[in-house]
């Protein structure tokens, strides 16, 4: 029996994003039923294909599922839909991207009879704004959430990574938004109603660049290919043999990269203290590990990183990752069967350890059912409570730090949990800053990063020096009477300090545990040091990023943090409805690098069924065109336009006067415009190029046409749809002031979930919580700021030192 056997499950419309959602209870066992069109899902039709022509994006996103043809002209179709609907636990409802002719169902009646029914919806906007009824593709979105313009060379257009992408967002957000509410309705009753925007859910990946930008000042543009700010270096070069992915953050990281180099001069040069002070040296540094990087294999270099404690990886291939059986024997890597082929794909990430997730599937054929065991199912109560927010009463201690873990608990604070962040004054959360100069901790400036605000809100702050027993003890005593603890260290700390599953366990049997390490608990790399942008270099999506015969690509300076946040959210809340209904608490052994391959997941399937290599298509696509990035009037404005279906094309080439492609029948297909593709972006090029680039989107979208202006992150602040649709809200905060906060992607109804704390200061809530709810007296919480176990203020580095000095003498 799956965690979310007894949930059912109906899917409608054609959308990546409730695709992948629906997957994702399919996996854990959901009855999940994708009702289609005679034709099949347009989503059937979707490169890259296997060679019997079955579409591999469609295969990842639909394995484990049934399948019910419903033909909207049939007399009973409607009344077929609206029974079984009716009938099901959760409706994921993918109609506002495409309707793929779905038959007309009363959703207000059957929310009538099934006051339980839980409802997800989606749309590329919103149903509201300046853009709501804009056409878009998912290069066009991520153009407009700041994902595009800042990838790729100094010169000429940004570099799209491939489609794909705003798909496993909005599936993570949607599960999210969904599984939440099936926790909310096992206390409350209520069904659930939520309204996901594919454009909000993207700007996950962008807001922490959005806010550092807003917080510093400074212009960002291109740097070139695999170079990114804010640091340096942190990219992807080539070695003897390979590529390998390198992130140098901590002074200390950057001067054992140095080391292993043999570049004294460089490690011991003070104007390269920083990764900010790097990037003012790029070429000259470059010019100096270039050649040194050259000498040595990636494998090689890989094992001298993990001597060292670098965050450097081997760059994979896609046929690495399918070879890879640590991946197989994970699960990260599962069997697939698709008709009469078979393959692998990439499998569910949520590393759940009791009740872990299906390892593979059959993806149905068009009206296939698959039947399985499912468990009895879960009569709600009944509906009470309606202004409650769905995660009320669950309590979460979170020991984790930076952007993964952070955004993961975040989520869960936004939607009502109480989450408890637990720092040291010797360790506070390294988004604080790594800078343990006096200067920098004499001014407080851990208490003015607008990076550590965006992703700590909503929750309550304590410090415990976890190290001493009488921290420790404290900790202990906090989980004993929490439903969840999350942690996102190497995946030895908590186990050495004596907070490992084993001994939690005892202590509260209902607890769920996360572990969010870089590569996973059992990995043989399991003590490899990783960023986000270690998690993208070795995913295997920048293998398939950027143009035929160029390296691989990154597409972000630290993707893989959100999206291990999201699959920690996602998964937790798994385990968390398991534990409702069973009183059974689990360990879950999340691997971030594991979360980044769905992003390969079609070239994952397509290449282990053709054995191919994947191909690279620049900024063109495989079913579209024209589709690229444009040049617009001004500085390094670009637009990204796309013919996402072939009746957009006549429009298209009436707009800048070619009336005779728009008649010529030829060019009525992707296929036949294939052929003058140059001659059409040069068409393009010619038009915009003489327009602002909103005038451009503005004019495009007007003739129906899928257009977004390639933004920068800084200008989602000042965005129109956002700003109509209240996405960015305004907090104040001591030693900051007001300063913006982005919202969850989905809302309830039209306002987003309000922010209902600040972000806490260092050790803000120690008294609230060790007096207030352990019951710890003035005295003993004094004795406690004595001895440094508890404390409001970072220790410098000579403080730090001396306390070491002091513990081991």
């Amino acid at each position: 029996m799956g965690a979310l056997s007894h949930l059912r499950i109906v899917e409608i419309g054609s959308a990546a994003a409730t695709s992948y959602c629906a997957r994702l209870f399919a996996d854990f066992g959901a009855d999940v039923q994708k009702i289609e069109p005679p034709q099949g899902d347009p989503l059937r039709r979707t490169a890259p294909l296997t060679p019997k022509g079955h579409s591999a994006w469609f295969a990842f996103l639909n394995f484990n599922k049934s399948s019910v043809v419903l033909d909207r002209n049939d007399a009973d179709a409607a009344s077929r839909l609206h029974e079984l609907i009716a009938g099901c636990d959760i409706l994921l409802d993918g109609r506002g991207i495409d309707a793929a002719d779905c038959p007309d169902i009363d959703l207000d009646a059957i929310k009538r009879d099934n006051p339980g029914m839980i409802h997800l919806d989606l749309s590329w906007f919103g149903d509201r704004g300046p853009y709501a009824d804009f056409a878009a593709t998912d290069s066009t979105i991520r153009a407009l959430t700041g994902l595009i313009k800042l990838v790729g060379p100094e010169q000429g257009p940004p570099m799209h990574a491939p489609d794909f992408q705003t798909g496993i967002l909005g599936g993570l957000w949607g599960f999210i938004a969904a599984s939440s509410s099936v926790l909310g309705r096992m206390t409350d009753g209520r069904g659930r109603e939520s309204h996901l925007s594919l454009f909000e859910a993207s700007i996950a990946v962008t807001e922490y660049i959005m806010f550092e930008a807003f917080q510093r000042g400074d212009i960002m543009r291109r740097i070139g290919v695999n170079r990114f700010w804010p640091t340096f270096p942190v990219g992807i070069y080539e070695t003897k043999q390979g590529w390998l992915g390198v992130t140098t953050v901590t002074p200390a990281q950057w001067r054992a990269f140095c080391e292993m180099l043999g570049l004294p001069e460089l490690r011991d040069d003070p104007t390269l203290f920083m990764g900010v002070d790097r990037l003012r040296r790029v070429a000259d540094i470059e010019a100096k590990i270039l050649p040194k990087l050259k000498q040595r294999t990636a494998q090689q270099w890989f094992a001298e990183g993990l001597k060292r404690k670098i965050p450097i990886v081997p760059v994979p291939e896609i046929s690495d990752l399918i070879a890879d059986e640590e991946k197989r024997a994970r699960g990260a890597i599962v069997p697939i069967t698709i008709g009469d082929e078979s393959g692998f794909t990439a499998g569910t990430m949520q590393r759940l350890t009791a009740t872990p997730p299906l390892r593979g599937g059959r993806v149905p054929d068009l009206g296939e059912q698959q039947r399985r065991e499912a468990a009895p199912r879960v009569p709600a109560p009944e509906p009470a409570a309606a202004n409650r927010l769905p995660l009320e009463g669950i309590r979460v201690v979170d020991f984790s730090m930076g952007w993964a873990g952070p955004i993961c608990t975040r989520t869960l604070a936004d939607l009502g949990a109480d989450v408890i962040k637990i720092e040291a004054i010797q360790y506070p959360d390294w988004w604080r800053g790594v800078d343990r100069r006096p200067a920098y901790v004499l001014e407080q400036m851990y208490e003015k990063s607008v990076r550590y605000c965006i992703m700590n809100r909503n929750k309550r702050g304590i410090t415990l020096d976890l190290t001493r027993p009488k921290g420790l003890a404290l900790a202990k005593r906090l989980l004993a009477d929490a439903d969840l603890v999350v942690d996102n260290y190497s995946v030895e700390v908590l186990p050495k300090l004596g907070l490992g599953y084993d001994v939690l366990h005892q202590i509260n049997p209902k607890l769920v545990m996360m572990s969010m390490s870089a590569f996973g608990a059992g990995s043989v790399h399991r003590d490899c040091r990783a960023y986000g942008s270690t998690l993208e270099q070795g995913s295997g999506l920048p293998s398939v990023v950027g143009d035929a015969g160029g390296p691989p690509v990154m597409s972000h300076t630290a993707f893989g943090d959100v999206v291990g946040g999201l699959n920690g959210a996602a998964a937790v809340l798994t385990a968390l409805i398991h534990a409702r209904l069973t009183g059974q608490g689990q360990f879950i052994d999340l691997a971030q690098i594991e979360c980044m391959m769905p992003f390969a997941a079609p070239w994952i399937v397509a290449h282990s069924i053709d054995g191919k290599p994947p191909v690279k298509y620049g900024n063109r696509h495989p079913d579209f065109v024209p589709h690229g990035c444009f040049r617009c009037a001004g500085e390094d404005n670009w637009i990204v336009v796309a013919v996402s279906d072939d009746a957009m094309w006549p429009k298209l080439a009436r707009l800048f006067g070619r009336e005779d492609w728009a008649t010529n029948g030829a060019l009525s297909t992707a296929a036949g415009r294939r052929a003058i593709e140059p001659e059409i972006e040069a068409a393009i090029t010619a038009w915009t190029s003489a327009r602002d680039p909103d005038d451009a989107m503005a004019a495009l979208q007007a003739a129906g046409i899928a257009a977004g202006v390639a933004r920068l992150p800084i200008e989602l602040l000042d965005d129109p749809q956002l700003q109509a649709r209240g996405f960015i809200q305004q907090i104040d905060r001591a030693f900051i002031g007001q300063h913006p906060q982005p919202s969850l992607p989905f809302r309830g109804g039209t306002a987003p979930f309000a922010i209902r704390s600040v972000p806490p200061t260092l050790g803000e809530h120690n008294r609230e919580i060790l007096g207030g709810q352990l019951g710890l007296s003035d005295v003993e919480l004094a004795e406690l700021t004595q001895e440094g176990i508890i404390g409001t203020e970072m220790l410098m580095e000579e403080q730090l030192v001396k306390e070491k000095q002091r513990a081991a003498g």
